[in-house]
């Protein structure tokens, strides 16, 4: 038995719901007994069980109608049980409870994945290096961390995308798993890390990871976390801290010449890109400083950024990420298991009904884009009807 994040989803869950212009399913207005749900949500799925694909069988009753017209998120994250167990045997998580992204159900995550109308999720474990304090542990938890999802990934090869964990304690363990990822587990793409605990993006140490990363011509997913060294007051750091922590990596990987120096890698920035796309022009303000990029590398760099709507974008980033990113560039995504389950929906929902979105935006960015940057995930969704 599994509890689905998010709490009950029966009554008025079934109910019929108002439509969008697209005809796609709007859930209701928050009430406020829905905002006390929210927290009982997550409550519960702090006792979700993790289990097998098998376990799962029945779980996806929409899948098959789904699986041509559904979003695809490429920002959706997984811990399957194997993985959630060493993180507890390594003191890096309670034995029991611990936060929503250490608790999650193959179940859970399809149902989720059925009601806010996800087709296929591109899995991936965001696995801070704190987690992993030894080079050693680190390339043992991301090698357990990638086998679990390519193995979901085989099991239900249109509902599942992977991006390998990508780990940074040498420029060898980097490298080898790269090529691991690529070569064995057939990954759709890699999730870095923005930073290390050391070095972000950009780094020059990082050079044999970026030469490896370019030859594969990969997709990469930015992940933030917590800032090194700051101590959050007040306010919890994915608020206010993780944006800072991609917009830093974003501005490293262009003042360093990584973008140019390796072209063929395609990145993606989480969470709408932080505030990178927002204030890129303190890059060129910072040149009369002896820092930064003239106006042109900085447009130019903008327009080779993709970004996920995973902050979440509508309605307020919207305007912005359109004009600076551009319609074609932007992919949907959820954060799923960080959020529980009526986030998730409430966030589609307010995708779904955003003004400054017209139906062509919204369908390319719900599937048109992530189908044109990860032509692996194209060929199976083409291959398994």
């Amino acid at each position: 038995m599994s509890t689905a994040v998010g709490g009950p989803h029966g009554g008025a869950m079934d109910r019929d719901r108002g439509r969008d212009r697209d005809g796609d399913r709007l859930s209701p207005a928050p009430s406020r007994r829905t905002a006390a749900g929210l927290a009982a949500g997550a409550a519960a799925a702090l006792t979700g069980l993790v289990t097998g694909p098998a376990d799962a069988a029945a779980a996806s009753p929409a899948s098959a109608s789904a699986a041509t017209t559904g979003r695809i998120d490429v920002h959706h994250h997984a811990m399957p049980a194997p993985v959630r167990a060493w993180l507890v045997e390594h003191g890096q998580l309670p034995p029991v409870g611990g936060p929503p992204f250490a608790n999650w159900s193959l179940p859970a995550a399809l149902d989720t994945m059925d009601r806010a109308g996800i087709a296929t999720a591109v899995l991936s474990a965001a696995i801070p290096s704190e987690f992993a304090p030894t080079p050693a542990l680190s390339a043992e938890l991301a090698r357990l961390a990638n086998d679990e999802l390519a193995a979901l990934v085989r099991a239900y090869p249109t509902r599942f995308g992977l991006l390998a964990s990508i780990p940074r304690a040498t420029p060898a363990i980097a490298v080898a798993e790269i090529r691991r990822a690529y070569d064995t587990l057939h990954a759709d793409g890699v999730l870095l890390m923005a930073h290390d605990g050391v070095t972000y993006l950009g780094d020059p140490s990082l050079a044999p990871m970026m030469a490896e990363l370019n030859a594969r011509e990969a997709v990469v997913l930015v992940h933030p976390f917590n800032l090194p060294g700051a101590a959050a007051v007040g306010v919890p750091p994915f608020v206010a801290d993780f944006l800072a922590d991609t917009t830093r990596a974003a501005v490293q990987l262009v003042v360093s010449g990584t973008l140019d120096r390796y072209p063929r890698v395609r990145w993606i920035l989480a969470h709408g890109g932080g505030y990178f796309p927002y204030q890129a022009a303190r890059l060129t303000l910072g040149r009369g400083l002896g820092y930064g990029a003239d106006a042109a590398t900085v447009a130019a760099a903008l327009r080779r950024f993709h970004v996920d709507t995973a902050a979440p974008m509508s309605p307020y980033s919207t305007p912005t990420l359109l004009a600076t990113i551009g319609p074609g560039r932007i992919l949907y995504g959820s954060d799923y298991n960080a959020v529980p389950a009526e986030t998730v929906l409430a966030a589609r929902d307010a995708f779904l009904a955003d003004p400054a979105l017209s139906s062509a935006d919204r369908r390319r960015i719900a599937r048109d884009n992530a189908l044109a940057l990860f032509p692996t995930i194209a060929a199976r969704l083409r291959n398994h009807p």
